[in-house]
């Protein structure tokens, strides 16, 4: 996005919208909670933040200048760097601010190395390429109701409830001896980051999961090639955001 258009897209929308999420060992997580609770309030921020001991899960809103001083609190409380995908919208999408302890930052009931996902991030600018690829299936790995709204052009819906029977899908459907590449994304990245290195597992050569999910896409990708149809489903108030498409 040009500093052109970001600077209309203040100009015409307060709210600050941002997600992000991290797998990181996360110890005294309960005390965490709290301190982020303490920071949400003190800065008047909004929304959701998922904490289990593998990481974080996170969508907020905020007016930028309380988003810019929570995020700079949040990366020194937990020690690391915030990969933000971030919107605008004129209207609070959040009510409340909340901060739980789940067992998982995204259900997938399965035990996975984060780090066999490693080698396998296709940044939006080589995602075309790639799932333009004969070769290579393409899998939504979204509910039925976020595919129903939108999805990449040719994309597999696999026709789910929740992420958890995702597996059960592939294992079913998809045979690593004949499905060589296998590209796969989510809106914003996290169900990828956990189902990439679950493919690895079952034996698939090529897996290649969407950098930054959906969101990172659309916002990089200029609309005239964008290969996105329809809208994207998003975890607030707004339901969805306009994708692009041809």
């Amino acid at each position: 996005m040009s500093a052109r258009n970001l600077v209309k897209i203040r100009m015409n929308k307060n709210y600050q919208i941002i997600t992000f999420y991290e797998f990181k060992a996360l110890q005294n997580i309960f005390e965490i909670r709290q301190v982020l609770k303490r920071l949400m309030s003190e800065n008047s921020i909004f929304g959701t933040i998922i904490l289990a001991d593998e990481g974080f899960n996170s969508t907020i809103c905020g007016f930028a200048a309380d988003v810019e001083k929570f995020v700079a609190a949040f990366e020194s409380l937990l020690d690391t760097k915030l990969d933000c995908k971030t919107s605008f919208h004129k209207k609070r999408p959040f009510q409340r601010a909340k901060v739980r302890i789940k067992r998982e930052i995204v259900t997938l009931k399965q035990k996975v190395n984060i780090e066999k996902g490693n080698g396998t991030h296709a940044p939006a600018d080589e995602w075309n390429k790639i799932i333009n690829d004969s070769e290579t299936i393409v899998l939504d790995t979204r509910n039925q109701y976020e595919c129903s709204m939108g999805s990449f052009r040719g994309a597999l819906n696999p026709e789910i409830d929740s992420f958890s029977q995702l597996p059960a899908f592939v294992e079913k459907n998809l045979n690593p001896d004949k499905h060589k590449k296998v590209a796969i994304f989510c809106t914003g990245g996290v169900r990828c980051e956990k189902f990439a290195p679950f493919l690895k597992d079952l034996g698939f050569a090529e897996v290649f999961q969407l950098e930054g999910g959906i969101l990172r896409y659309l916002e990089k990708i200029p609309e005239s090639e964008s290969l996105w149809e329809g809208e994207c489903f998003v975890f607030d108030e707004r339901v969805s955001v306009l994708g692009k498409s041809k």
